[in-house]
Protein backbone atom coordinates (compact mmCIF):
# COMPACT_ATOMS: atom_id res chain seq x y z
CA UNK A 1 0.00 0.00 0.00
CA UNK A 2 0.87 3.68 -0.35
CA UNK A 3 0.86 5.69 2.65
CA UNK A 4 -1.60 7.62 2.20
CA UNK A 5 -3.78 4.48 1.62
CA UNK A 6 -2.26 3.00 5.10
CA UNK A 7 -3.57 6.82 6.56
CA UNK A 8 -7.25 5.47 5.39
CA UNK A 9 -6.83 2.09 6.05
CA UNK A 10 -5.81 3.06 10.01
CA UNK A 11 -8.24 5.78 10.02
CA UNK A 12 -10.82 3.50 8.91
CA UNK A 13 -9.80 0.67 11.16
CA UNK A 14 -9.23 -1.36 7.88
CA UNK A 15 -5.99 -3.53 7.67
CA UNK A 16 -5.75 -2.41 4.04
CA UNK A 17 -7.26 -0.31 1.15
CA UNK A 18 -7.12 0.09 -2.07
CA UNK A 19 -8.48 2.36 -5.11
CA UNK A 20 -12.00 2.79 -5.80
CA UNK A 21 -12.46 1.67 -2.08
CA UNK A 22 -15.80 3.53 -0.10
CA UNK A 23 -14.35 3.82 3.25
CA UNK A 24 -15.42 5.68 6.42
CA UNK A 25 -13.05 7.58 8.47
CA UNK A 26 -12.31 9.14 11.68
CA UNK A 27 -11.20 13.20 11.27
CA UNK A 28 -7.77 13.88 13.33
CA UNK A 29 -9.18 17.41 12.70
CA UNK A 30 -11.29 19.53 10.91
CA UNK A 31 -11.25 23.31 10.44
CA UNK A 32 -13.68 25.67 9.04
CA UNK A 33 -12.74 29.16 7.97
CA UNK A 34 -14.98 32.11 7.55
CA UNK A 35 -16.31 31.87 3.95
CA UNK A 36 -18.64 28.74 5.13
CA UNK A 37 -21.14 29.72 7.99
CA UNK A 38 -23.20 27.46 6.38
CA UNK A 39 -21.51 24.61 8.23
CA UNK A 40 -22.82 26.09 11.46
CA UNK A 41 -26.15 26.12 9.78
CA UNK A 42 -26.10 22.69 8.34
CA UNK A 43 -25.10 21.16 11.67
CA UNK A 44 -28.15 22.27 13.24
CA UNK A 45 -30.10 21.67 10.77
CA UNK A 46 -28.94 17.78 10.74
CA UNK A 47 -29.82 18.08 14.77
CA UNK A 48 -26.63 18.73 15.67
CA UNK A 49 -26.14 19.67 19.43
CA UNK A 50 -22.47 19.54 19.99
CA UNK A 51 -19.33 19.41 18.14
CA UNK A 52 -17.93 15.91 18.33
CA UNK A 53 -15.03 16.89 19.90
CA UNK A 54 -14.13 20.23 20.79
CA UNK A 55 -10.69 19.72 20.96
CA UNK A 56 -10.68 18.77 17.04
CA UNK A 57 -12.04 21.49 15.62
CA UNK A 58 -11.46 24.98 14.47
CA UNK A 59 -12.41 28.21 13.01
CA UNK A 60 -10.04 30.16 10.87
CA UNK A 61 -11.28 33.36 9.63
CA UNK A 62 -8.71 34.43 7.01
CA UNK A 63 -10.71 35.30 4.43
CA UNK A 64 -12.56 38.40 5.63
CA UNK A 65 -9.75 39.14 7.47
CA UNK A 66 -10.36 42.11 9.37
CA UNK A 67 -14.07 41.92 7.78
CA UNK A 68 -14.56 44.16 4.80
CA UNK A 69 -18.14 44.94 5.40
CA UNK A 70 -20.86 44.04 7.32
CA UNK A 71 -21.65 40.71 5.92
CA UNK A 72 -18.23 39.47 6.68
CA UNK A 73 -18.68 40.53 10.19
CA UNK A 74 -21.68 39.14 10.90
CA UNK A 75 -20.41 36.05 9.44
CA UNK A 76 -17.44 35.86 11.77
CA UNK A 77 -20.29 37.29 15.14
CA UNK A 78 -22.01 33.76 14.52
CA UNK A 79 -18.94 31.78 13.88
CA UNK A 80 -17.41 32.95 17.16
CA UNK A 81 -20.50 32.58 19.28
CA UNK A 82 -20.67 28.74 17.82
CA UNK A 83 -16.93 28.00 18.84
CA UNK A 84 -17.81 29.66 22.07
CA UNK A 85 -20.59 27.84 22.93
CA UNK A 86 -18.79 24.63 22.22
CA UNK A 87 -15.95 26.18 24.06
CA UNK A 88 -13.26 24.93 21.15
CA UNK A 89 -9.82 24.53 22.08
CA UNK A 90 -8.30 26.14 19.25
CA UNK A 91 -9.79 29.36 17.54
CA UNK A 92 -7.99 31.73 14.88
CA UNK A 93 -9.58 34.92 14.57
CA UNK A 94 -8.88 38.04 12.31
CA UNK A 95 -4.78 38.56 13.73
CA UNK A 96 -4.04 34.69 12.89
CA UNK A 97 -3.42 34.33 9.19
CA UNK A 98 -4.42 32.18 6.34
CA UNK A 99 -5.48 28.67 7.64
CA UNK A 100 -3.03 26.26 5.86
CA UNK A 101 -0.31 28.71 7.48
CA UNK A 102 -1.45 28.56 11.08
CA UNK A 103 -2.64 25.25 11.33
CA UNK A 104 0.75 23.93 11.39
CA UNK A 105 2.22 26.52 12.96
CA UNK A 106 -0.04 25.68 15.99
CA UNK A 107 1.07 22.36 15.91
CA UNK A 108 -2.24 20.59 13.90
CA UNK A 109 -0.82 19.46 10.95
CA UNK A 110 1.97 16.14 11.55
CA UNK A 111 2.18 12.77 9.70
CA UNK A 112 -0.16 10.36 9.86
CA UNK A 113 -3.21 12.24 10.42
CA UNK A 114 -6.64 12.74 8.70
CA UNK A 115 -6.83 16.88 8.16
CA UNK A 116 -10.02 18.03 6.60
CA UNK A 117 -10.66 21.66 5.44
CA UNK A 118 -13.43 23.87 3.78
CA UNK A 119 -10.96 25.53 1.34
CA UNK A 120 -9.62 23.60 -1.41
CA UNK A 121 -5.62 24.07 -0.87
CA UNK A 122 -6.04 21.79 2.12
CA UNK A 123 -3.79 19.89 -0.12
CA UNK A 124 -0.97 21.46 1.05
CA UNK A 125 -0.57 19.41 4.56
CA UNK A 126 0.89 16.87 2.50
CA UNK A 127 3.88 18.39 2.73
CA UNK A 128 3.75 17.09 6.36
CA UNK A 129 2.76 13.47 4.96
CA UNK A 130 -0.58 13.86 6.27
CA UNK A 131 -3.55 13.22 4.20
CA UNK A 132 -4.97 16.95 4.08
CA UNK A 133 -7.88 17.53 1.60
CA UNK A 134 -10.94 19.98 1.19
CA UNK A 135 -14.53 19.41 1.51
CA UNK A 136 -17.98 21.89 1.74
CA UNK A 137 -19.91 22.71 4.31
CA UNK A 138 -22.59 20.05 4.35
CA UNK A 139 -19.58 17.09 5.07
CA UNK A 140 -18.10 19.90 7.08
CA UNK A 141 -21.69 19.27 9.19
CA UNK A 142 -21.09 15.95 9.31
CA UNK A 143 -18.02 15.55 10.66
CA UNK A 144 -18.71 18.21 13.60
CA UNK A 145 -21.20 15.84 14.07
CA UNK A 146 -19.63 12.41 14.02
CA UNK A 147 -16.03 12.91 13.35
CA UNK A 148 -16.23 11.17 10.44
CA UNK A 149 -16.66 11.30 6.76
CA UNK A 150 -16.52 9.02 3.89
CA UNK A 151 -13.59 8.77 0.98
CA UNK A 152 -13.20 7.19 -2.13
CA UNK A 153 -9.75 6.19 -1.85
CA UNK A 154 -8.12 8.09 -4.58
CA UNK A 155 -5.85 6.35 -7.63
CA UNK A 156 -2.07 8.11 -6.89
CA UNK A 157 -0.18 9.53 -9.39
CA UNK A 158 3.96 9.92 -9.01
CA UNK A 159 5.62 13.37 -9.82
CA UNK A 160 9.53 12.15 -9.50
CA UNK A 161 11.31 15.62 -9.37
CA UNK A 162 14.79 14.80 -9.67
CA UNK A 163 18.03 17.21 -9.56
CA UNK A 164 18.97 20.82 -8.39
CA UNK A 165 17.60 23.91 -9.02
CA UNK A 166 19.51 26.42 -11.04
CA UNK A 167 19.85 29.82 -9.31
CA UNK A 168 16.53 31.82 -9.58
CA UNK A 169 14.08 28.82 -9.82
CA UNK A 170 11.88 28.46 -7.09
CA UNK A 171 9.57 26.09 -5.64
CA UNK A 172 6.74 27.65 -7.28
CA UNK A 173 8.47 27.55 -10.41
CA UNK A 174 8.94 24.02 -10.07
CA UNK A 175 5.16 23.14 -9.33
CA UNK A 176 4.27 25.72 -12.46
CA UNK A 177 6.21 23.27 -14.90
CA UNK A 178 4.36 20.47 -13.44
CA UNK A 179 1.08 21.76 -13.82
CA UNK A 180 2.35 22.91 -17.86
CA UNK A 181 2.78 19.09 -18.11
CA UNK A 182 -0.58 17.49 -16.26
CA UNK A 183 -2.77 20.50 -16.89
CA UNK A 184 -6.05 21.61 -14.81
CA UNK A 185 -7.28 18.28 -15.31
CA UNK A 186 -4.60 15.83 -14.76
CA UNK A 187 -5.40 14.51 -11.40
CA UNK A 188 -9.23 14.98 -10.99
CA UNK A 189 -9.68 12.92 -7.44
CA UNK A 190 -6.29 11.46 -7.53
CA UNK A 191 -3.21 12.06 -4.93
CA UNK A 192 -0.27 13.11 -6.58
CA UNK A 193 2.88 11.24 -4.26
CA UNK A 194 6.10 14.53 -4.96
CA UNK A 195 9.62 11.89 -4.75
CA UNK A 196 12.53 12.39 -5.91
CA UNK A 197 15.89 14.13 -5.14
CA UNK A 198 14.80 17.67 -5.26
CA UNK A 199 11.91 16.74 -2.80
CA UNK A 200 13.96 14.96 -0.41
CA UNK A 201 16.12 17.42 0.52
CA UNK A 202 13.50 20.47 0.20
CA UNK A 203 12.48 22.04 3.55
CA UNK A 204 9.06 22.62 5.10
CA UNK A 205 7.91 26.13 3.00
CA UNK A 206 8.63 24.48 -0.87
CA UNK A 207 6.97 21.48 0.41
CA UNK A 208 4.04 23.22 1.37
CA UNK A 209 4.26 25.78 -2.25
CA UNK A 210 4.32 22.73 -4.38
CA UNK A 211 2.13 20.64 -2.30
CA UNK A 212 -0.60 23.81 -2.25
CA UNK A 213 -0.68 23.75 -5.79
CA UNK A 214 -1.37 20.21 -6.52
CA UNK A 215 -5.45 21.07 -6.16
CA UNK A 216 -4.76 22.96 -9.43
CA UNK A 217 -4.22 19.57 -11.19
CA UNK A 218 -7.40 18.29 -10.00
CA UNK A 219 -6.10 16.81 -6.81
CA UNK A 220 -8.14 15.13 -3.43
CA UNK A 221 -4.53 15.55 -2.02
CA UNK A 222 -1.29 15.12 -2.15
CA UNK A 223 1.89 13.74 -0.37
CA UNK A 224 5.38 14.17 0.46
CA UNK A 225 7.59 11.63 2.23
CA UNK A 226 8.82 13.63 5.64
CA UNK A 227 12.44 14.51 5.68
CA UNK A 228 14.10 15.66 8.50
CA UNK A 229 13.48 19.00 7.79
CA UNK A 230 10.12 18.01 8.38
CA UNK A 231 10.32 16.34 11.63
CA UNK A 232 12.32 19.21 13.35
CA UNK A 233 9.78 21.55 12.49
CA UNK A 234 6.67 18.96 13.25
CA UNK A 235 8.06 17.41 16.48
CA UNK A 236 8.71 20.90 17.64
CA UNK A 237 5.00 22.24 17.58
CA UNK A 238 2.69 18.90 17.51
CA UNK A 239 0.48 18.75 19.65
CA UNK A 240 0.20 14.87 20.06
CA UNK A 241 2.07 11.80 18.96
CA UNK A 242 2.11 11.15 15.00
CA UNK A 243 2.85 7.92 13.34
CA UNK A 244 4.26 8.34 10.06
CA UNK A 245 3.47 6.19 7.51
CA UNK A 246 5.86 4.78 4.53
CA UNK A 247 4.69 3.67 0.81
CA UNK A 248 5.32 0.00 0.22
CA UNK A 249 8.58 -1.29 -1.67
CA UNK A 250 6.44 -2.57 -4.30
CA UNK A 251 3.32 -0.20 -4.68
CA UNK A 252 2.56 0.62 -8.22
CA UNK A 253 2.00 3.84 -9.26
CA UNK A 254 -1.40 4.27 -11.63
CA UNK A 255 1.05 6.69 -13.76
CA UNK A 256 4.83 8.32 -13.28
CA UNK A 257 6.03 11.74 -14.58
CA UNK A 258 9.25 12.38 -14.37
CA UNK A 259 10.90 16.04 -14.26
CA UNK A 260 14.53 17.32 -14.35
CA UNK A 261 14.77 20.51 -12.09
CA UNK A 262 17.93 21.63 -13.06
CA UNK A 263 16.93 22.13 -16.25
CA UNK A 264 13.84 24.40 -15.60
CA UNK A 265 13.80 28.49 -15.57
CA UNK A 266 11.74 30.85 -14.46
CA UNK A 267 8.52 29.97 -15.10
CA UNK A 268 4.72 32.17 -15.67
CA UNK A 269 1.02 31.10 -15.50
CA UNK A 270 -0.06 33.39 -18.26
CA UNK A 271 -3.94 34.84 -18.27
CA UNK A 272 -6.89 33.30 -17.76
CA UNK A 273 -6.11 29.44 -16.26
CA UNK A 274 -3.34 28.36 -14.58
CA UNK A 275 -1.94 25.64 -16.72
CA UNK A 276 -1.26 28.43 -19.13
CA UNK A 277 2.31 27.83 -18.25
CA UNK A 278 5.48 29.17 -20.21
CA UNK A 279 8.75 30.03 -19.20
CA UNK A 280 9.15 33.37 -18.36
CA UNK A 281 11.98 34.01 -21.09
CA UNK A 282 9.51 33.33 -23.89
CA UNK A 283 7.26 35.63 -22.47
CA UNK A 284 9.77 38.60 -22.45
CA UNK A 285 10.76 37.85 -26.04
CA UNK A 286 7.33 37.77 -27.42
CA UNK A 287 5.61 40.21 -25.68
CA UNK A 288 6.91 43.31 -22.93
CA UNK A 289 4.25 42.56 -20.21
CA UNK A 290 3.38 45.92 -18.55
CA UNK A 291 2.25 45.54 -15.21
CA UNK A 292 0.51 47.70 -12.91
CA UNK A 293 0.00 45.74 -9.51
CA UNK A 294 2.59 43.40 -7.70
CA UNK A 295 1.30 40.93 -5.15
CA UNK A 296 3.18 38.60 -2.97
CA UNK A 297 1.02 36.63 -0.22
CA UNK A 298 -1.59 33.69 0.34
CA UNK A 299 -0.71 29.97 1.10
CA UNK A 300 1.30 29.75 -1.70
CA UNK A 301 3.19 32.42 -1.47
CA UNK A 302 3.29 34.65 1.51
CA UNK A 303 5.44 32.48 3.56
CA UNK A 304 9.18 33.97 5.81
CA UNK A 305 11.18 32.74 2.60
CA UNK A 306 8.47 34.70 0.10
CA UNK A 307 9.24 38.09 1.86
CA UNK A 308 12.25 37.30 2.19
CA UNK A 309 13.42 37.22 -1.05
CA UNK A 310 11.19 39.73 -2.61
CA UNK A 311 13.10 42.15 0.66
CA UNK A 312 16.13 41.58 -0.93
CA UNK A 313 16.02 42.69 -4.53
CA UNK A 314 14.31 45.47 -3.26
CA UNK A 315 16.40 46.89 -0.38
CA UNK A 316 17.57 50.50 -1.14
CA UNK A 317 15.57 50.40 -4.54
CA UNK A 318 12.25 52.23 -5.30
CA UNK A 319 8.97 50.71 -6.67
CA UNK A 320 8.47 53.36 -9.33
CA UNK A 321 6.10 56.12 -9.76
CA UNK A 322 1.80 54.37 -10.01
CA UNK A 323 2.94 51.03 -9.63
CA UNK A 324 2.31 48.57 -6.54
CA UNK A 325 3.05 46.22 -4.50
CA UNK A 326 0.87 44.40 -2.25
CA UNK A 327 2.59 42.22 0.36
CA UNK A 328 0.37 40.34 2.92
CA UNK A 329 2.38 37.76 4.91
CA UNK A 330 0.72 34.52 5.48
CA UNK A 331 0.33 34.63 9.60
CA UNK A 332 1.10 37.15 12.25
CA UNK A 333 4.08 35.00 13.16
CA UNK A 334 5.51 35.29 10.18
CA UNK A 335 4.30 38.94 9.91
CA UNK A 336 6.84 38.99 13.25
CA UNK A 337 9.91 37.03 11.50
CA UNK A 338 9.79 39.39 8.81
CA UNK A 339 9.88 42.16 11.51
CA UNK A 340 12.57 41.21 12.75
CA UNK A 341 14.29 40.53 10.09
CA UNK A 342 13.60 43.92 9.20
CA UNK A 343 12.15 42.81 5.94
CA UNK A 344 8.85 44.49 6.58
CA UNK A 345 10.51 47.43 6.78
CA UNK A 346 12.76 47.82 3.44
CA UNK A 347 9.54 47.02 1.37
CA UNK A 348 7.83 49.74 2.86
CA UNK A 349 10.75 51.83 2.49
CA UNK A 350 11.05 50.48 -1.93
CA UNK A 351 6.83 51.91 -1.62
CA UNK A 352 5.27 48.59 -0.66
CA UNK A 353 1.67 48.33 1.35
CA UNK A 354 1.47 45.90 4.04
CA UNK A 355 -1.56 44.14 4.66
CA UNK A 356 -2.82 42.29 7.64
CA UNK A 357 -2.04 38.48 7.45
CA UNK A 358 -4.89 36.19 5.15
CA UNK A 359 -5.88 35.99 2.15
CA UNK A 360 -6.60 39.68 1.22
CA UNK A 361 -6.43 40.13 -2.27
CA UNK A 362 -5.85 36.47 -3.94
CA UNK A 363 -9.67 35.72 -3.83
CA UNK A 364 -10.94 39.10 -4.84
CA UNK A 365 -12.48 40.38 -1.18
CA UNK A 366 -10.35 43.06 -0.38
CA UNK A 367 -6.68 44.63 0.49
CA UNK A 368 -5.62 44.91 -3.22
CA UNK A 369 -8.67 43.97 -5.95
CA UNK A 370 -7.77 44.64 -9.39
CA UNK A 371 -9.86 47.37 -11.52
CA UNK A 372 -10.61 46.95 -15.16
CA UNK A 373 -7.84 46.49 -17.75
CA UNK A 374 -5.17 46.66 -14.67
CA UNK A 375 -2.32 43.05 -14.77
CA UNK A 376 -0.97 42.06 -11.53
CA UNK A 377 1.90 39.61 -11.29
CA UNK A 378 1.22 37.62 -8.03
CA UNK A 379 2.68 34.61 -5.95
CA UNK A 380 -0.40 33.35 -5.46
CA UNK A 381 -2.17 30.06 -7.09
CA UNK A 382 -5.25 31.18 -9.53
CA UNK A 383 -5.69 33.88 -12.16
CA UNK A 384 -8.77 33.20 -13.85
CA UNK A 385 -10.78 36.15 -15.04
CA UNK A 386 -12.46 37.88 -11.45
CA UNK A 387 -10.04 36.31 -9.05
CA UNK A 388 -8.32 39.15 -7.75
CA UNK A 389 -11.32 41.43 -9.05
CA UNK A 390 -12.51 42.90 -12.42
CA UNK A 391 -12.90 40.04 -14.63
CA UNK A 392 -11.66 42.37 -17.54
CA UNK A 393 -7.96 42.14 -15.44
CA UNK A 394 -5.17 39.98 -16.18
CA UNK A 395 -3.29 37.84 -13.20
CA UNK A 396 0.13 36.74 -14.23
CA UNK A 397 1.29 33.70 -11.62
CA UNK A 398 4.79 33.40 -10.55
CA UNK A 399 7.64 33.03 -7.79
CA UNK A 400 7.75 35.76 -5.03
CA UNK A 401 11.25 36.78 -6.75
CA UNK A 402 9.72 37.26 -9.83
CA UNK A 403 7.13 39.61 -8.62
CA UNK A 404 10.17 41.62 -6.41
CA UNK A 405 11.63 41.95 -10.07
CA UNK A 406 8.75 42.50 -12.00
CA UNK A 407 7.44 45.33 -10.12
CA UNK A 408 10.61 46.70 -9.37
CA UNK A 409 10.69 47.32 -13.56
CA UNK A 410 7.37 48.10 -13.90
CA UNK A 411 6.89 44.75 -16.60
CA UNK A 412 7.76 41.64 -16.54
CA UNK A 413 11.18 40.82 -15.49
CA UNK A 414 13.66 38.18 -15.15
CA UNK A 415 14.76 37.83 -11.78
CA UNK A 416 17.90 36.32 -12.06
CA UNK A 417 19.91 38.88 -12.88
CA UNK A 418 18.73 40.09 -9.25
CA UNK A 419 19.65 36.86 -6.79
CA UNK A 420 22.98 36.10 -7.77
CA UNK A 421 23.95 36.77 -3.64
CA UNK A 422 20.63 35.88 -2.67
CA UNK A 423 20.34 32.69 -0.78
CA UNK A 424 16.79 31.55 0.25
CA UNK A 425 16.28 27.87 2.21
CA UNK A 426 13.63 26.87 0.86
Amino acid sequence: MHALEKILAKNSGLKSVSAGQIVTADIDFAEINDLYLQTVYSFYEMGGKKVWDNTKAAFVFDHYAPAPDEKSAQNHKEMREFAEKNNLKYHFDTNCGVCHQVMPEAGLAYPGMILVATDSHTTTHGAFGAFGTGVGATDMATILLTGKLWFRVPEIIEVRLNGEAPEGVYPKDVVLNVLGKLKADGAVYKAIDFTGSYVEQLGVPGRMTICNMAVEMGAKTAYMQPNQKVLDYVSARAVKPYEIQYTDDDFEYEESHIFDVSQMEPTLSCPNSVDNVHNLTNVIENNDVEIDQGYIGSCTGGRFEDIEVAAKILKGKRIPKYKRLDVVPASAEVMQKCIKAGYIQDLIKAGATIAAPGCAACLGIHEGILASGEVCISSTNRNFPGRMGSVEAEIYLASPAAVAASILNGKITDPRKYVSEISIAY
